[in-house]
């Protein structure tokens, strides 16, 4: 993970929401109230997110797939934009009642769907009744906004990344039936007992948003390389080390250097804060 608690900071992560709308499962993520808001406590959000990133990456390391799911304005274009980085299903239109626990009949929906395209494709759909075309065209439409992003899969995901499980609360409530592990951005107004992997930040900032995405992606595509790198290396290691053995020379020893003292951690938080915006 090639972030710190200053980038989380700089995205403004640990803006939580106002008082109103505080969940009191999510106080032991708190670090304060200030000025009416909740503010999360960045060393525990980094740390939720070091575990979730080992997690997905131990994931795509095994070839398994992780359905994103943000249907909120600030997420939608994100989610897109990350998942098809990493080649996952992802959801970001609606999400369709079902998508999981009656996945049967929504994988059929789907060969449906396909079969439309193909239609399309080859002209076939050109050559029949206007009135039938027509119709088949506005269920295509149709379908494209339930079936966006998951067309190509095939089977229930290993894992779903949620943004703000809250708003998608039946997402991951169908996760849950079915024991598929939840990562989720959650913030203060949620419940993070929910979920496996729960990371406390703010799910209303499209920086934030990013971010934290932009991480899970990073981690997904190192899992995939790692899957997909040759192991070309392998047998030849001990002689290397042996080579390395008879060549090494002798190296003289140096005064040790005095130890610098280690720099502060940023923990200061600013005076001022903004509010949420509904």
């Amino acid at each position: 993970m090639n972030i710190n608690i200053r980038d989380l900071l700089d995205a403004g992560v640990h803006f939580g929401h106002q008082l109103r709308r505080f969940n009191p499962k999510s106080k032991r993520y708190v670090f304060d109230n200030r000025h009416g808001i909740s503010i999360i406590d960045l060393e525990k959000s980094f740390n939720q997110l070091e575990e979730a990133t080992k997690y997905v990456e131990e994931l795509a390391r095994d070839n398994k797939k992780i359905l994103f799911v943000g249907t909120k304005r600030q997420a939608k274009e994100i989610v897109r934009e990350t998942a098809a980085q990493c080649q996952m299903p992802f959801c970001a239109t609606r999400w369709l009642g079902g998508t999981l626990t009656n996945f049967a009949t929504i994988k059929n929906s789907m060969a449906k769907y396909k079969k439309y395209m193909a239609m399309e494709a080859d002209g076939t759909l050109d050559k029949t009744p206007k009135k039938e075309a027509a119709a088949i065209r506005r269920e295509m439409n149709r379908m494209n906004r339930n079936f966006e992003g998951i067309i190509e899969m095939s089977d229930i995901p290993s894992a779903m990344f949620v943004i703000d499980t809250k708003h998608e609360q039946i997402a991951v409530a169908e996760a849950n039936r079915l024991n598929v592990p939840v990562i989720g951005l959650v913030d203060t107004n949620s419940d993070p007992t929910i979920i496996k992997h729960p990371i406390p930040g703010n799910d209303d900032s499209s920086k934030s948003i990013r971010l934290i995405a932009e991480v899970i992606m990073e981690a997904i595509q190192e899992g995939i390389a790692t899957r997909q790198a040759p192991h070309a290396n392998q047998g030849r290691t001990p002689l290397l080390r042996e080579e390395a053995k008879e060549e090494q020379l002798p190296v003289t020893p140096m005064a040790p250097m005095a130890s610098m003292p280690n720099e502060p951690v940023v923990s200061e938080i600013p005076d001022s804060y903004s509010t949420d915006q509904d």
